[in-house]
């Protein structure tokens, strides 16, 4: 039976082809730049797309949270780490996960790493991130004496081990001078490890974002690369450069509900609940919440005619569509919606489909 005849509501349908070809690439890129490929599972959250990871040379993970990472354990990661300021709050849940799956976290001011030092029961490691610009999180790269403060509080427990710096320029997702951006993000790492590569021998710097490892040529002394959105795309890193439609491994497949030849819309049950609220701005103006592709029994293709999700509120979604799609499409059919951002559209749904009509986990699916 096709996987189209199960979907009787919004379902986000996962290409196996697609994403094992982004990952086999990327870890191709990695290889040949010398460098371990790190990714971060917080776009796709799923045991079973780390089985596929694990194909192509992968042995650890990074993810964005305790709840992740307690998900994602005992399959057999070398080590999962968490790429968001620790939460202090959450050390407990650290404490049990570490007895259990090798871990590090992120350190990015004195008192957390104090807190840490005094309470941690069993080893973990820890990176420092750096902001080198992106000014969302992390210590300035020129602020030696926070950084000291850090190394010199871990330096007195046996349980937190240093691993280095970790670097997250998300700037680059504004699409301004990406190359400039990576190019500056791999000086800061390096003036750093030029630092205390002495004192630490066996650090490591780590840069991880999609837009510059997907385009860049060039990472320098940089040691660990962690993109992660790279794993499924989206159009959002189509803008960016990052990849074509092609490379896009999920879609939003929805049903048709309502046509209004006379507006040439579509109305369709898949909104904000679903595709989450992520938006490009088109060259006319005009909002796109996501492209429309045709679904058939091997996945979808990407039509030649043009038409677009324009605008979303809980449930509803309204397309844009073309004379072509008017003309082909009836109440009842299915469509498929390449989402925005993938990240966000696979957080809301909680599930994949499968080409193959199979079920695919995903951290938030709890009811699976």
């Amino acid at each position: 039976m096709s996987y189209l005849a199960q979907i009787t509501s919004p379902t986000l349908v996962l290409s196996e082809g697609i994403t094992r070809n982004n990952l086999q690439r990327m870890a191709i890129k990695a290889k040949n730049h010398g460098k371990k490929l790190v990714p971060h599972w917080k776009t796709s959250q799923s045991k079973e797309v780390g089985r596929w990871a694990r194909e192509y040379g992968i042995t650890e993970i990074t993810c964005s949270s305790i709840k992740m990472a307690e998900y994602l354990s005992q399959e057999g990661w070398e080590r999962i780490h968490i790429a968001f300021p620790f939460n202090v709050r959450e050390l407990p849940r650290l404490n049990q996960l570490a007895l259990r799956q090798r871990m590090s976290v992120q350190v990015v001011n004195p008192a957390t790493a104090a807190l840490l030092a005094r309470e941690l029961k069993a080893p973990i490691d820890f990176f420092i991130e750096i902001d080198a610009g992106y000014g969302r999180t992390g210590v300035q790269f020129s602020d030696s004496a926070t950084i000291d403060s850090i190394l010199s509080i871990a330096s007195g427990c046996s349980n937190l081990e240093f691993r280095g710096f970790y670097l997250h320029p998300g700037h680059t997702y504004y699409g301004k001078d990406n190359l400039k951006i990576h190019q500056e993000s791999r000086d800061a790492l390096k003036s750093l490890k030029d630092r205390y590569i002495v004192q630490y021998p066996k650090l490591l710097t780590r840069l991880g974002d999609t837009p510059g490892c997907a385009v860049a040529e060039d990472f320098g002394e940089v040691d660990e690369l962690g993109p992660g959105n790279f794993v499924f795309f989206d159009l959002m890193q189509v803008g960016l450069g990052s990849c074509n439609k092609e490379d896009i491994a999920l879609c939003l497949a929805v049903p048709v509900v309502d046509i209004q030849l006379s507006r040439k819309e579509i109305l369709i049950h898949g909104g904000g609940v679903h595709l989450a609220k992520d938006v490009l701005v088109q060259a006319d103006g005009n909002k796109n919440f996501g492209e429309v592709v045709l679904l058939h029994d091997q996945g979808w293709t990407i039509p030649k005619h043009y038409s677009y999700v324009k605008s979303i509120s809980q449930e509803h979604g309204i397309i844009q569509a073309s004379e072509e799609l008017l003309a082909s499409i009836q109440v009842g059919d299915l469509l498929g919606i390449l989402p925005v951002h993938s990240c966000m559209t696979a957080d809301c749904m909680g599930f994949y489909l499968g080409l193959d009509g199979k079920i695919i986990d995903h951290a938030e699916g709890a009811r699976l």
